[in-house]
């Protein structure tokens, strides 16, 4: 009979927030606000958000009932957020290792001579 109970008061429980969609969200806005600090930031930050959403993300697909929409939702958003954030940190990382490449490490350390070697390859 005490089993029954215990089945029941399961099912008839409150939607609980999913664990981790707020610091989904928090993360996947700090990859992109964070993605032109050289990327690297932003980088950790967006696969940290798409890793901790993938699993939330299994976890209300397993039993939607458990958690609140609003939850969701803001795993959605975060898990978009941080894919945004990593996409801009690939390409500002990809950008700084192509000016690196063309201007070479050695003349980045004179900005005046970069900034003729960048004018003369780039117009």
């Amino acid at each position: 009979m005490e089993n029954q109970h215990n089945q029941t008061n399961i099912f008839n429980s409150s939607p609980q927030p999913l664990p981790n969609a707020v610091a989904v969200l928090i993360l996947g806005v700090i990859s992109i606000i964070s993605a032109c600090c050289y990327g690297i930031v932003g980088l950790i930050c967006g696969i940290i958000a798409v890793v901790l959403g993938s699993k939330d993300m299994r976890l209300y697909r397993g039993n939607p009932q458990a958690y609140t929409l609003s939850s969701y939702n803001n795993l959605q958003a975060g898990r978009i957020c941080g894919i945004i954030g990593l996409i801009l940190s690939v390409l500002v990382m990809v950008f700084f290792i192509y000016i690196i490449a063309a201007v070479g490490i050695e003349n980045l350390q004179d900005p005046e001579k970069a900034r003729m070697i960048i004018q003369q390859k780039f117009g």
